[in-house]
């Protein structure tokens, strides 16, 4: 199989191991398919059933009657080889090993199961996702492998990761800031198929427009910064690594029996190749938020707006400390607040400190309308203030984003500083965060991206903007 497509538009599935057992994994990745709405033909094999979930069982995969173009493994190790000899005679494309115990687990024999395995798919034209890993969740064909993915909403976004736990919880966790998937593979190790024939798909694939990667080992480094290098220079490639700690690579070895390398060199190949490094979870997805909702971050002068006090002191040692530059109020935005009447035109700095203003001479959207329009800003963060006083009670999560009109940064990049401080247990019915849950969801609704912390957002912003300059230089 040459044609990725092939891959990933499967017109019929079946599934080897399906059972009636609702703790079995046959029986989740049955369940999964028909749930989701998969618009294939699902066809379930297991010679101890004649009917699983509702639908005829096969004991075979030779017994089915129509095409199988791809294959789901849910059966023990031993019983995959003989499992890949009887889908050659079906001539399926490709199987998906969920199937484990291969060589993650470090046995001699193991090892030697899986490279027999490669061997059969080899000489029979069946390409291999896995062993040891959950498959694919393409949203738009109703494909998944977990029941708690996003059921409908398909996006831009491509997930390549060797881990399955790792997949759910990233397309989950994207989920609540409005991220949604084109496609996400769980590959686990990559015995045939690894991150280089993925990220080639992705990069070609019209559906995509930003590829989130998490890696713990590399099979092949050289391909890997070739394909790498080329893939981002046309779009964002961000990538969160498993195992740069000395227990975190004992960690991948057991796990998807990958080699972990060293940070170091890792970080420098990525930052030649034009990738964007994740330094966790959390940060991985405010990378992807900010390439998603944002303009190109062509610069790093930043404009805040927002806050007062010992908030605009912090916010500029916090974004300053990420790397941006957090300049002085320019002469020609100055004279502008002059010219407008403003009291304390000569006062006012970068943050941007609210308690100095005057009776309302300086609205809040005016300022940012303002910091927007100069053309010495390259980006705007705007820091919401978390509503507490008893006076506040009556405000709504409208009159908060009225309050600051950022939809007037446009084409500028801008961000929103949303808090997102855990609630105590009798907490949850507080009228303030209601109106900041409603906040966060008008915002995304608006195009508008948001982040728990400055010092989040400005990370974000700054490695961004890193990436968009390596981009200009490579094009």
């Amino acid at each position: 199989m040459t044609n990725m497509e092939e891959l990933f538009k499967p017109q019929s599935i079946a599934v080897m191991g399906a059972s009636n057992n609702p703790n079995s994994s046959g029986n989740r990745f049955m369940a999964c398919l028909i749930d989701y709405g998969y618009e294939g033909t699902i066809y379930p094999v297991n010679p101890k059933y004649q009917e699983v979930l509702g639908r005829t069982c096969y004991p075979g995969i030779k017994d089915i009657p129509g095409t199988v173009d791809y294959v789901i493994s849910a059966v023990s190790a031993p019983l995959v080889p003989a499992m890949l000899e009887e889908c050659a005679l079906k001539q399926v494309k490709a199987v998906h090993l969920f199937t484990g115990r291969f060589s993650e687990t470090g046995r001699p024999e193991a090892v030697k199961l899986e490279q027999e395995v490669l061997a059969i798919a080899k000489r029979h034209g069946i390409r291999l996702i896995g062993p040891n890993c959950m498959g694919l969740y393409i949203p738009r064909l109703g494909m998944s492998f977990s029941d708690a993915m996003p059921h409908v909403k398909s996006g831009n976004i491509g997930l390549i990761s060797q881990s399955g736990q790792a997949a759910e919880e990233i397309v989950r966790t994207a989920a609540l800031r409005e991220l949604y998937f084109s496609a996400a593979i769980s590959y686990g190790n990559a015995l045939d198929l690894n991150e280089c024939d993925y990220m080639e798909y992705f990069s070609d694939d019209p559906n995509t427009k930003i590829i989130l990667m998490y890696l713990e080992g590399l099979r092949d480094g050289r391909r890997f910064f070739d394909v790498l290098r080329k893939t981002a220079a046309q779009k964002p490639v961000i990538i969160l690594k498993g195992g740069r700690g000395a227990s975190g690579a004992r960690a991948v070895a057991s796990h998807t029996a990958s080699l972990a390398g060293s940070e170091q060199v890792l970080e420098c190949v990525l930052a030649q190749a034009g990738a964007i490094l994740a330094d966790n979870t959390e940060e991985f997805i405010d990378l992807a938020v900010t390439c998603h909702y944002l303009p190109p971050i062509n610069g790093t002068r930043i404009g805040v707006s927002g806050g007062a006090g010992g908030t605009s002191v912090l916010a500029a040692d916090l974004c300053e400390k990420a790397g941006l530059d957090v300049i002085p109020i320019p002469d020609d935005l100055r004279e502008e607040l002059k010219q407008r009447g403003v009291s304390v035109w000569d006062w006012i700095g970068n943050p941007v400190d609210y308690s100095i203003r005057e009776n309302d001479d300086l609205s809040y959207a005016d300022m940012v309308q303002i910091l927007a329009r100069n053309e010495n800003f390259d980006l705007i963060m705007v820091v919401f203030g978390e509503p507490h006083h008893e006076h506040q009670k009556n405000t709504t999560a409208d009159d908060y984003i009225n309050q600051y009109r950022m939809e007037n940064c446009r084409p500028k990049p801008a961000m929103a500083i949303v808090p997102e401080r855990g609630t105590g247990i009798d907490h949850y019915d507080d009228w303030n965060w209601k109106i900041i849950y409603e906040l966060r969801s008008k915002l995304l609704a608006s195009g508008i991206p948001h982040y728990p912390t400055i010092n989040r957002a400005a990370v974000a912003a700054r490695k961004v903007a890193e990436y968009f300059r390596w981009k200009k230089s490579v094009l």
